[in-house]
């Protein structure tokens, strides 16, 4: 049977599990999530494999990445990506993509971009069973009232992943509005 390269990273955030799949990650995902049988399964079923820890060139390269992401080097990643799922999801993920580096979005904004700005809680349901966690940045979804809501790694990381994003200009400006 195929397998899928499996490593866990800790982060100063919490730890997170690297999937990589024929030189493409397949998943970053925080290892003690909710969904993790069910976001597991079907990538697992959906790429036909099962589960191996062992280290790779995508899996240490995405390591590499996430240190300076973490260090605030790096605002966008270069590892080829391996979306599993609908279609559906797939088009949702590609909108995450799309959110930049330092801002926020809102489901229905997401929805909208998707070109289905009816489906707003169907874009919930995909944007909570992304499994490329930081990369296909969900963290940057919230709340139309501007609320932080739902988040895999916890609403405390999201907050802080946010905030690790603003620039210090933003940060200044935040921290002098309070």
């Amino acid at each position: 049977m195929p397998q899928i390269n499996i490593q866990h990273i800790r982060t100063k955030m919490g730890e997170l599990t690297a999937g990589s799949f024929e030189n493409k990650l397949c998943m970053l995902d925080w290892k003690y999530r909710r969904m993790r049988t069910s976001i597991d399964n079907r990538i697992q079923n959906g790429l036909k494999s099962e589960f191996v820890e062992k280290n790779d060139d995508v899996i240490e390269n995405t390591k590499h990445q996430l240190d300076e992401y973490f260090k605030g080097t790096r605002s966008k990643f270069d590892i080829p990506l391996l979306m599993v799922g609908t279609e559906f999801q797939k088009s949702v993920w590609d909108g995450l993509i799309k959110v930049p580096y330092g801002t926020t979005s809102t489901y229905l904004q997401l929805a909208k971009t998707i070109g289905n700005a009816q489906a707003v809680r169907a874009v919930a349901t995909a944007n909570g069973a992304n499994a490329i966690s930081i990369i296909v940045p969900c963290h940057r979804i919230i709340g139309s009232d501007g609320k932080l809501v739902g988040y895999a790694g916890g609403l405390p990381v999201k907050q802080r992943l946010l905030e690790l994003e603003k620039s210090e200009d933003e940060s200044e400006q935040f921290s002098l509005s309070l």
